[in-house]
């Protein structure tokens, strides 16, 4: 098994425990770090916070000047070549970033798709940990087929059916 960021993960009690979301997300963050190099280090620190929409509301009141809840907000610490040369750097860990999700979103969302939340939220954690190393699907559509077909990839490496089609 490849390096992968080290992820520190808080889970809000809406989340339940009938799902062991601590493995779920180190498995999305391993199948993002086979697809995207850049994140196939374990000196990368990422924060997860499985949170409640009230919270992730706030932050992206605060943050983004929308007054509503998403599904994943991304705060990366890092640019594109900062990513880049950390990644090839030896010592203390960098902090990458951020994710946080937003649990009633995520559920709704899925639901919509006719998904388990679970294969959602995996879907989510990539897609934010992509985010994080410097993609971004709303620079332009190559740069949003770019972040989709690297999103595809790790998804079908954890046996998840692709999302876009």
């Amino acid at each position: 098994m490849s390096a992968a960021p080290s992820l520190d993960i808080d889970i809000d009690p809406v989340w339940g425990d009938a799902t062991d979301w601590e493995t779920l997300a180190a498995a999305a963050a391993q199948a993002a770090a086979t697809v995207a190099p850049e994140l196939a280090h374990d000196t990368m620190l990422v924060s997860v916070v499985m949170a409640d929409d009230d919270e992730v509301q706030a932050l992206n009141l605060q943050w983004r000047a929308k007054d509503k809840p998403t599904n994943v907000l991304s705060f990366p610490m890092l640019s594109r070549d900062e990513v880049l040369r950390a990644a090839g750097a030896a010592g203390a860990p960098a902090m990458l970033g951020d994710l946080i999700l937003a649990h009633g979103v995520c559920t709704r969302e899925a639901a919509d798709k006719a998904i388990t939340p679970e294969t959602h939220t995996s879907h989510l954690i990539i897609h934010g940990l992509l985010h994080l190393a410097g993609y971004d699907h709303e620079t332009g559509e190559a740069d949003a087929e770019e972040m989709e077909a690297l999103e595809r990839k790790a998804l079908a490496l954890l046996g998840i059916a692709d999302p876009y089609a």
